[in-house]
């Protein structure tokens, strides 16, 4: 194939989920059925958070947030892997492609430390319930909150810069559903040493940081409720974490099998099903998560319901 390098390339070809045409469609129609529930469950979470008075707590302040997250996170992926899937491959541009690759893993770190910031939530609202009102003002979530996105928004920016200043001379074509870095560096013919060594350092910061934020906030958190007395007061305290803790280790547990394994390891199979999971199932799992298993959640969910239906039959009489 010719030499051509970053000035010279101006489109990648996207390979997609799978080559066999007998699939296409049933993938389509399965990724297309996620992605409309990702958006009505996450809607569904922003709703209510918003207009019942009862959620107008930081947990559920930092719920509201997360449950944007997944509509952008989703949002940067699915479409474009629903295109490749009515065709046998997708062109996308070279600023698409980096545009994709940054606001992926823009809005993956940014989840993880909301993640970290609803542990703490949790920590306070269970070891120090009296003064959880005083720690936990409107001020520190919302600084809290501005720290999250300027570390999301500022920390991947060298990566797609570096990436696409590479030579590739190899191919254009990706062999994955999108534009994730390690895919498209397969294809340099350039040494791209230093950005594998920056992606390993920031993808093992943030994951890392923000792990221990919650496993230290977690065993604070045990300890506090092994010291309550009486067996329905631990499952009341339990149960306020338990949807929290269920996607903390959803989502964790995929990004350490993803981004932190050696490259000797990498598959690019495993991680086409590795990532399924993380940018396509776990946006429409969140919102199902904390809906099913909090009563105040389910208890909003079927009154906002009640009144959009009720609000609906009178405009359609």
């Amino acid at each position: 194939m010719e030499s051509r390098n970053q000035t010279s390339m101006t489109v990648f070809i996207l390979l997609g989920l799978t080559r066999d045409p007998k699939l296409q469609i049933p993938l389509f129609v399965l990724f297309l059925l996620v992605y409309v529930i990702t958006l009505l469950a996450n809607i569904g979470i922003i709703l209510v958070t918003r207009l019942d008075v009862r959620l107008q707590t930081p947990m559920y302040f930092f719920l509201f947030q997360l449950s944007i997250v997944d509509i952008c996170y989703s949002s940067d992926i699915t479409p474009k892997t629903l295109q490749t899937l009515l065709t046998e491959h997708q062109n996308i541009s070279v600023l698409s492609c980096a545009l994709q690759m940054y606001f992926f893993i823009c809005f993956a770190t940014i989840e993880l430390y909301l993640l970290a910031v609803m542990a703490y939530d949790r920590y306070v609202a269970i070891c120090n319930p009296l003064l959880y009102p005083v720690i936990m003002t409107r001020g520190l979530c919302i600084r809290m909150l501005s720290a999250v996105y300027i570390i999301g928004f500022c920390s991947p920016v060298i990566l797609p810069i570096l990436t696409f200043q590479l030579s590739y001379c190899r191919s254009n074509v990706i062999n994955h559903f999108y534009c994730d870095i390690l895919p498209i560096l397969v294809l340099s013919c350039s040494d791209h040493s230093v950005i594998d060594i920056i992606l390993f350092f920031l993808a093992a910061f943030h994951t890392i940081a923000t792990f221990t934020a919650i496993i230290i906030s977690y065993t604070y958190i045990i300890s506090s409720v092994l010291r309550i007395r009486s067996a329905e007061g631990r499952r009341k305290a339990f149960n306020t974490c338990a949807s929290h803790f269920t996607a903390v280790l959803i989502f964790y547990g995929t990004l350490f099998v993803t981004y932190l394994q050696p490259n000797s390891s990498y598959s690019m199979d495993q991680d086409k099903i590795v990532s399924v999971f993380y940018t396509v199932l776990i946006p429409m799992i969140n919102p199902l998560i904390y809906s099913l298993r909090n009563k105040d959640v389910k208890a909003a969910l079927i009154k906002v319901g009640k009144q959009l239906f009720t609000a609906f039959r009178g405009f359609t009489r």
